[in-house]
C-alpha cells in the first residue's frame, strides 16, 4: 500500500505537550526489538554529567522507543516522519543528494510541502525533535526531556535504515517483497545479542540536521548491498530452506529461516550491525548536544526524579482509548 498524503495531526494536549498515542506493539523500522536496543545502548555513550540521569530512566527510554510507530494507528501525519524516499526526486543514475536541498525552507521552495510530506521528511523531523529536546532541557522538565529523548531516538534510528531512503522500501519494485521486515527486524532479533555495541563516547554535533542527512546518505549508499545480496541468495537457496513457521501470538507465521537469515547477514559483512551502531552513537550525540545547547543544566538537581504520575496516567488512558484502532494511518509499515 502506498502512503497517503498527510492529514491534520491528532493530538492530546496535556501538561502543555502532545503526548504519544500508544496503541500496540507492532514492528516498525528496526522492529520492536531493534528500536528498544538502540535507545537503551545510546545511554552508555553519554558523559558522566548525563549518564546518571539517563541511566536512572533507561527503562522508560527503552519501553517508549517504539511510540512513534504505535502512533501511526491514529495520526496520518506520523508516517512521513519515519523515512525519505530520496530517489523519488531524480532519474536512475543521478545523485539525489545533489538535487534535494538540506534545509526545509529551500526544499519546500523547490518541491512544495505536499510533495515532501508525500515522500518523507525524516531528516527535517529529527531537527524538529532536537529543538524540542533543547527546550525541554532549558525548562528543566523531566517528563519532556524523557519524552523527546525517546522520540528523537526513534527517528534517528529510522534514518539509519537503508530501506527508509527509497521508494522501493519493501522490495515491491524489484520482486523482493518482504525484504523490509527481513532486514530490520528478523536479522536483529536473531543476531543482535552477539553485536559489539561499543561505539565510543557521544560527541557534540555542530549541526544535528547535517548529522541526520549524513545518516540518510550512508543508509542510501548501502541499498545496492541490501538488494543485491538478497537477490543472490534467493537464486541460490532451495525453497524448502528459505522459510520456517514459528508460533507468534494467535497463530503460526512464516519467517525466513535462521540459515537463510545468517547467510544474508554474512554476505553483507556486518552491515546491519554497523547501521545499528551508527544509530546508537548518533543518538547519544544528539542527546548530549541538546544538553550542551540548553546551557548544560545540572540534571541531578531536578526535583522530579521520575516521570510524573500525570504522564503515566495519560499514557495509560491513551492506550486504552486507542486499542480499537485497526489500521495504520498513511503508509502501512511492512512487518
Amino acid at each position: 500500500m502506498r502512503r497517503l498524503l498527510p492529514r491534520s495531526l491528532l493530538a492530546v494536549a496535556l501538561l502543555g505537550i502532545a503526548w504519544p498515542l500508544c496503541v500496540r506493539e507492532d514492528a516498525g523500522a528496526w522492529g520492536f526489538y531493534g528500536h528498544k536496543r538502540i535507545n537503551r545502548m545510546a545511554c552508555f555513550t553519554l558523559p558522566p554529567a548525563l549518564f546518571g540521569f539517563y541511566k536512572r530512566h533507561i527503562d522508560y527510554l527503552t519501553d517508549h522507543a517504539v511510540d512513534p510507530d504505535r502512533r501511526r494507528y491514529a495520526v496520518a501525519a506520523e508516517a512521513p516522519r519515519h523515512y525519505i524516499d530520496i530517489d523519488h526526486y531524480v532519474q536512475p543514475g543521478q545523485d539525489p543528494f545533489a538535487e534535494v536541498p538540506r534545509t526545509w525552507d529551500m526544499a519546500v521552495k523547490k518541491f512544495t510541502e505536499d510533495t515532501l510530506q508525500a515522500y518523507g521528511i525524516v531528516p527535517w523531523h529529527i531537527q524538529v525533535e532536537y529543538a524540542r529536546l533543547v527546550n525541554a532541557f532549558q525548562r528543566g522538565s523531566v517528563d519532556r526531556i524523557l519524552y523527546y529523548s525517546a522520540e528523537l531516538g526513534h527517528y534517528v534510528a529510522d534514518a539509519h535504515v537503508p530501506l527508509h531512503t527509497t521508494e522501493n522500501y519493501n522490495g515491491q519494485l524489484t520482486g523482493q517483497h518482504g525484504i523490509h521486515a527481513f532486514w530490520e527486524s528478523r536479522i536483529p532479533e536473531l543476531s543482535a545479542d552477539g553485536y559489539d555495541h561499543f561505539t565510543g563516547r557521544a560527541r557534540y554535533l555542530d549541526s544535528p540536521l547535517d548529522a541526520a542527512w549524513t545518516a540518510v546518505h550512508a543508509s542510501h549508499q548501502a541499498l545496492d548491498t541490501v538488494f543485491t545480496r538478497e537477490r543472490e541468495l534467493q537464486d541460490r537457496f532451495p525453497e524448502d530452506k528459505k522459510y520456517v513457521f514459528e508460533d507468534r501470538g494467535r497463530g503460526s507465521m512464516r519467517f525466513y529461516s535462521q540459515e537463510f537469515t545468517r547467510a544474508y547477514e554474512e554476505s553483507m559483512a556486518g552491515l546491519v550491525e554497523r547501521r545499528m551502531n551508527a544509530a546508537i552513537i548518533t543518538l547519544g550525540s544528539c542527546w548530549y548536544s541538546a544538553w550542551v545547547d540548553a546551557g548544560q543544566p545540572d540534571l541531578d538537581r531536578f526535583e522530579q526524579k521520575d516521570v510524573s504520575d500525570s504522564l503515566k496516567a495519560v499514557l495509560a488512558a491513551e492506550e486504552e482509548q486507542l486499542k480499537m484502532a485497526k489500521e495504520a494511518a498513511g503508509r502501512v509499515e511492512p512487518e
